[in-house]
C-alpha cells in the first residue's frame, strides 16, 4: 500500500511525542487506531459489496447460459432421427398417409376392394385363379412349360466323381 520504511516511522515517531507531549501521546494513538480501524471496515464493506455484486452479475450470465444449455438438452433429449427423415420425405413428396398406419385397400374398377396382403397372394410360379364373382373378359393363358415343369433337384455333392489322389501307386 503505502511505502513506508522503519526510518520513515521513527520519524513520524519523534516529531508526533515533540508535537503531542508525552502525556498525550499514547491517546492519540489509540485515537488513530480507531480512525484507522473504521477505514479499513469502511474499505472492507465497499469491497465485499463490489465482490458480491460482480458474483451476482456472473451469475445471471452464468443462469442464463445454464438455461441456454438446459433448453438445447432437452431438444436432445427427444431426439428421433425417423421423425426428421419423414418430415423432410413429406415436405419433398406432399401428403402420405404416416407410415404407422395400414394401408387402405384401393377399389378396383368393378367396385371390389383388392387386398395386398401377403396372405391373400399366391405362391410364386403359380397363375393366380380368377374370382367366381369376377367375369373375365379375356381368356386366361395357361403359364409356359418352362415355368410349369417342375425343377429338377440338383444331384449335389454326393454325385460328382472325386479323382483317385489319395492312391499311391
Amino acid at each position: 500500500m503505502f511505502d513506508i520504511g522503519w526510518g520513515e516511522l521513527l520519524l513520524i515517531g519523534i516529531v508526533a511525542l515533540i508535537a503531542i507531549g508525552p502525556k498525550e501521546l499514547p491517546g492519540a494513538l489509540r485515537t488513530l487506531g480507531q480512525w484507522m480501524n473504521k477505514i479499513r471496515r469502511m474499505a472492507a464493506e465497499f469491497q465485499g459489496q463490489f465482490q458480491e455484486a460482480m458474483r451476482e452479475a456472473e451469475l445471471a450470465d452464468l443462469k442464463k447460459e445454464v438455461d441456454e444449455m438446459a433448453a438445447k438438452a432437452q431438444s436432445y433429449a427427444h431426439f428421433d432421427p425417423m421423425e426428421d427423415v419423414r418430415k423432410d420425405i413429406e415436405k419433398s413428396m406432399g401428403d402420405f398417409p404416416p407410415m404407422d398406419a395400414p394401408a387402405p385397400d384401393a377399389p378396383t374398377a368393378a367396385g371390389t376392394p383388392v387386398s395386398t396382403s401377403s396372405a391373400d397372394l399366391p405362391p410364386p410360379g403359380e397363375v393366380p385363379a380368377p374370382a367366381a364373382a369376377e367375369p373375365t373378359s379375356a381368356p386366361v393363358e395357361p403359364a409356359p412349360a418352362a415355368a410349369a415343369a417342375p425343377h429338377e433337384p440338383d444331384p449335389g455333392p454326393a454325385a460328382v466323381p472325386k479323382p483317385d489322389a489319395g492312391r499311391a501307386a
